[in-house]
C-alpha cells in the first residue's frame, strides 16, 4: 500500500507541454543525475589540473583549459540529462524569459565581469603571478576567477577586483613582458668630498650585488648640488617578482654604501644651516636664587 502511494506521488503530473508530462519523479531525477555527473566531472577536472601542473605547463594555460572543460561539461550535462529524461528544451522557455528580465534589472555587471574574465584568460594581459599596480594598491595575481581576480597585496591582504575594472581602468603590470624592473638609490655626500671616488665606490657596490642585472647596465649620476649635500643617484635593473624584493635590494645597497663610505672616510651629509644675525648678542648671567 505504501509503495503504491509513493508511486502515485512520483507519477503526479506537475505540468505538461506539447503532450509531454513533467512528473514529480522526473523533477527529482534531474538534480540527482546532475549531482552525480557533476561529482564525476569535478573529480576529473582536478585530476587534469594536477596532471598539467605536474608537467610544468603555464598556470594561465591550465586555468583557461580547466575553465573551458567545465563550461563544456556543464553544457553536456544539461543537454544529456534533458535528453535522457525526454524533456524538451522548449519546456524551459520561461526560464530564458526570466533570465532576460533579470539581466534587464541588474545582472549586467555580473555578465560584464563574466565576459571580462574570459577575455583576461584568453588574451592574457594579466597572468597568474604578475605583479600589478591597481590604483594605490600593489600585489601579485593569485587567480583569475569567473567574476573577479584575486590579488595578494604586499601587506598580505587579499583583494578581490571585478574583472571589468581590470579591462576598463588603467592597470600597471610590472611583469607583462618580463620581470625586469628599474630602481634607484640616492645618497648625499658632504661638500668637499672626492666625487670621482664616490662614483667609483657606488659602482663597486652595484657590481658586487648578485641581484643587479648586467644588462641593462647600471649607472651612477651626479644628480644635484643640494643645499647640504652633493646628491648621487644609483640606477640599476633587477629581475624582481614583487616590490618587496626591490625594497630588499635597495636596502642591501644602502647598507653596502654606508659601509664602503665609512671605510674610505666619505662623509654622508646631513642638513646644515648657517645663521647670520645682524647686531650684537648680549649674554647676561642671572644670580641663582
Amino acid at each position: 500500500m505504501t509503495l503504491e502511494l509513493i508511486s502515485q506521488y512520483l507519477s503526479y503530473v506537475i505540468f505538461s507541454y506539447n503532450d509531454i508530462e513533467i512528473t514529480v519523479a522526473k523533477v527529482i531525477q534531474v538534480p540527482l543525475i546532475l549531482f552525480a555527473m557533476w561529482f564525476v566531472v569535478t573529480r576529473i577536472g582536478r585530476l587534469i589540473r594536477k596532471t598539467l601542473l605536474a608537467r610544468k605547463m603555464n598556470p594561465d594555460a591550465v586555468l583557461l583549459f580547466t575553465r573551458i572543460y567545465l563550461v563544456l561539461s556543464i553544457a553536456i550535462l544539461v543537454f544529456t540529462s534533458l535528453e535522457v529524461l525526454n524533456i524538451p528544451l522548449t519546456a524551459f522557455a520561461f526560464v530564458s524569459g526570466a533570465i532576460a528580465i533579470g539581466v534587464g534589472f541588474g545582472a549586467q555587471n555580473i555578465i560584464n565581469n563574466f565576459i571580462s574574465g574570459w577575455i583576461l584568460m584568453w588574451e592574457r594581459p594579466i597572468r597568474i603571478g604578475d605583479f600589478l599596480e591597481v590604483g594605490t594598491a600593489k600585489g601579485v595575481v593569485e587567480t583569475i576567477n569567473t567574476r573577479s581576480t584575486r590579488i595578494r597585496r604586499n601587506d598580505g591582504v587579499h583583494m578581490l577586483i571585478p574583472n571589468s575594472q581590470l579591462l576598463e581602468n588603467t592597470v600597471t603590470n610590472w611583469t607583462l613582458i618580463d620581470r625586469n624592473a628599474r630602481s634607484s638609490v640616492s645618497v648625499g655626500v658632504a661638500y668637499g668630498s672626492d666625487v670621482l671616488l664616490v662614483e667609483q665606490l657606488i659602482k663597486q657596490v652595484l657590481s658586487e650585488h648578485p641581484a643587479i642585472l648586467p644588462t641593462p647596465a647600471y649607472s651612477v649620476l651626479f644628480d644635484d648640488f643640494a643645499e647640504s649635500s652633493l646628491v648621487f643617484n644609483a640606477i640599476f635593473w633587477v629581475c624582481a617578482e614583487s616590490e618587496s624584493m626591490l625594497r630588499q635590494v635597495r636596502s642591501d645597497i644602502r647598507f653596502s654604501i654606508y659601509k664602503v663610505f665609512a671605510e674610505h672616510n666619505v662623509t654622508i651629509s646631513f642638513p646644515q644651516r648657517d645663521i647670520h644675525i645682524d647686531g650684537e648678542i648680549a649674554l647676561t648671567r642671572r644670580p641663582l636664587k
